[in-house]
């Protein structure tokens, strides 16, 4: 059985689990389930907008333990501080080692930044838990989901007020990209080998249909990829474990987009 399938196996039962514990109704009871959302798509498409969407994960199958130590509520205000458009918090516990407190201490700490809330979302009831934790946006991953069910979901998260942010990984998964998400991203990742190399956004870049903001996603090392990334139509650009993997990801972060804006000014 492939990663990604044994992901979606314990997902399953996951929510199964959960849906017993924690009913839709105690969801939408929660004190942030109304609040109004704050726009990733808008602030990447702002003039000023360094276009960095910086993610809270602190491990993952292909790598193990990134950063065990690392506190959400430490880290996402340091990359809000440097200057990020945006935020990405992991929630799959069994394999990114996530938590849906994560995400609620990344919205409690920065306010008025977009967050996300990268998971395996595959039933409804995971778009209704993150409106209520406080994500702005969801992650929809074109490999684990049919173009039916994937439209389903999209259409759920705009009537909850929720941006939409679709994953895909190569030419095929482009067809299921729903025309209620705000947002495409590429993965640079290969989900079979585990390869990343960003030329599969340039590749894929130019096959996304305009009305979608572009988001890259993997596999961002240096100000020269970002700069590459953009000539592809690129607004966005998740960075995880680049930032993760060092001692203070906040500080890494920082000095990235200090060294994409002397690049840019050169």
């Amino acid at each position: 059985m492939q990663v990604l399938e044994k992901i979606i196996t314990a997902k399953k039962a996951e929510i199964i689990n959960q849906k017993k514990v924690f009913s839709l109704e105690k969801l939408q009871k929660m004190p942030l389930f109304n609040r109004e959302t704050v726009s990733l798509k808008e602030r990447l498409l702002d003039s000023g907008s360094s276009g960095i969407i910086a993610e809270f994960k602190q491990k993952s199958p292909s790598k193990g333990i990134i950063n065990e130590l690392a506190k959400v509520e430490v880290v996402t205000k340091g990359y809000a501080g440097a200057g990020v458009a945006g935020l990405s918090v992991l929630t799959d516990y069994e394999f990114f080692g996530g938590t849906l407190a994560n995400l609620l201490k990344a919205r409690e700490t920065n306010p008025g930044i977009p967050v996300l809330r990268k998971d395996f979302i595959i039933d409804p009831y995971q778009i209704y838990e993150a409106k209520a934790y406080g994500a702005d946006v969801i992650l929809l991953i074109a490999a684990c989901l049919g173009k039916t069910q994937l439209h389903g979901l999209a259409l759920l998260a705009k009537q909850l007020g929720l941006e939409v942010l679709v994953e895909v990984h190569n030419e095929e998964e482009l067809e299921k990209i729903s025309p209620a998400a705000d947002l495409a991203g590429v993965n640079n990742r290969n989900l079979k080998t585990f390869k990343v190399g960003i030329e599969t956004s340039e590749r894929l870049g130019p096959l996304i249909p305009e009305p979608f903001v572009k988001i890259a996603e993997s596999g961002i090392v240096s100000p020269e990829n970002i700069f590459r990334l953009r000539e592809a139509g690129f607004k966005g650009f998740l960075i995880g474990e680049s930032f993760m993997k060092t001692a203070d990801p906040a500080k890494t972060c920082k000095d990235f987009i200090s060294e994409l804006g002397k690049c840019k000014t050169n």
